[in-house]
């Protein structure tokens, strides 16, 4: 009854929304500044512009990004599908330019969010890389005649991609993937796979979440696996491509993460109505643009949300040696000729310091090196992988390792 329950309310709201946004169009947007236009309007405008913005979407937004600079000039990008399956698509930010660049497959998290949550992370990467990215598909679109798609077969997806963009490329792993990153890794070093990574960058990513536990961790091993399959898997609604596929819904995700820091986005959404009605729409466009992300959702398959807590959150298979990938044992200590590069985040209350950083010790038998770590201070979760100090501080590291490594 939970996603029926959600759906019945989305569409109420859908008819709000949409007679909020045919007013917010007839009555215009008023000219800017506190000194022009009607207060009153402003006002009105602003308060109907949030609640034409209240829903959430279930289709990924755009990348939008056509051209980057590329030496001394613009170069256009085209978006290119270069593996598709049912569950995912290996998608390429293809650049027409003569002199090749080192090979990236950015792994995205697979947890309630689309792929263009690293938009960011793609848009500073692109001008000295030639990026991939796994860009997974909504369970909710996928019939239940394609089969499960649990924790083995996102790893099978993460080495099925490599090996499609062939031997010499390099891994960055944002968040939730970390693991599955570093176990795909392994299980190509334990087979002598010759596209096994030359670097591999985890960014903050739980390998061992028993290591200073946060507020997720900790609801993680709260309940036993069964509460999680009773009180947060759905059935998607006959309407659907997917209909009747048990799933963890996008919309329970984003409702846990905005609990964590409820005031904060509170607060966002009254600085986004001050801003509208001030006629200040240059900040109000950040703020817009943010949530315009975060509000697109995507539904998780049940049996890989179920796997993931279990195997990764509760039992901690990977950092305990026990974890294992059809039915082999996965021995991160085969890695060793792939350069590794963990970064964390000093404020990150998602993935909290020392979580990442036990990639360390389990990758063994690499030789010093070929192992690095970074810590950078003042960030929380997101901003290890998007904005300033992202783009100033730690992606030159992240290139560094690249370069050393290609």
């Amino acid at each position: 009854m939970l996603y029926e329950a959600y759906q019945a309310h989305s569409d109420v709201m859908g008819v709000v929304r949409v007679f909020a946004s045919a007013t917010l169009g007839a009555l215009g947007k008023p000219p800017p500044g506190p000194a022009l236009g009607p207060s009153a309007l402003r006002n009105l405008t602003a308060a109907y512009e949030l609640i034409a913005r209240a829903g959430l979407t279930h289709v990924r937004p755009p990348f939008g990004i056509d051209r980057v600079p590329v030496g001394n000039r613009e170069v256009a990008v085209r978006e290119v599908s270069e593996r598709v399956t049912p569950f995912g698509t290996l998608l390429h930010f293809k650049k027409d330019i003569a002199a090749p660049q080192p090979r990236v497959l950015l792994v995205a998290p697979l947890s309630g969010h689309f792929a263009t949550l690293l938009r960011n992370t793609v848009r500073t990467m692109l001008p000295e890389h030639d990026v991939y990215i796994t860009d997974w598909h909504n369970a909710r679109d996928v019939n239940l005649g394609h089969g499960r798609f649990g924790f083995d077969e996102y790893i099978e997806h993460v080495i099925a991609f490599i090996e499609a963009i062939g031997p010499g490329a390099h891994v960055i792993a944002v968040c939730q993937p970390c693991v599955a990153a570093l176990v795909a890794v392994a299980v190509m070093a334990q087979a002598g796979n010759a596209a096994q990574p030359r670097s591999m960058t985890l960014m903050a990513g739980p390998i061992d979440a028993r290591v200073n536990p946060t507020r997720v961790n900790e609801l993680a091993t709260s309940k036993p696996i069964a509460w999680f399959e009773q009180n947060l898997i759905a059935s998607v609604p006959l309407r659907y491509g997917g209909a009747l596929r048990p799933v963890y819904p996008g919309f329970v995700q984003l409702a846990a993460f905005m609990s964590m820091n409820l005031e904060r986005h509170l607060k966002a959404h009254r600085d986004l109505y001050d801003h509208l009605a001030n006629g200040e729409y240059e900040k109000a466009q950040t703020t817009k643009a943010f949530y315009d992300e975060y509000f697109a959702v995507l539904d998780l398959t049940a049996e890989f949300y179920l796997e993931t807590v279990e195997r990764v959150f509760q039992n901690h298979e990977l950092p305990k040696g026990e974890l294992k990938f059809r039915g082999g044992s996965v021995e991160p200590a085969a890695i060793r000729r792939t350069m590794l590069l963990t970064v964390e985040g000093e404020k990150d209350d998602v993935c909290a310091v020392g979580q990442t950083v036990a990639a360390h010790d389990l990758c063994s038998k690499l030789r010093p090196y070929l192992k690095r770590h970074h810590m950078q201070p003042g960030v929380g979760h997101y901003g290890v992988f998007s904005g300033k100090r992202w783009e100033n501080q730690i992606y030159p590291l992240v290139k560094n390792v690249i370069l050393a490594s290609d």
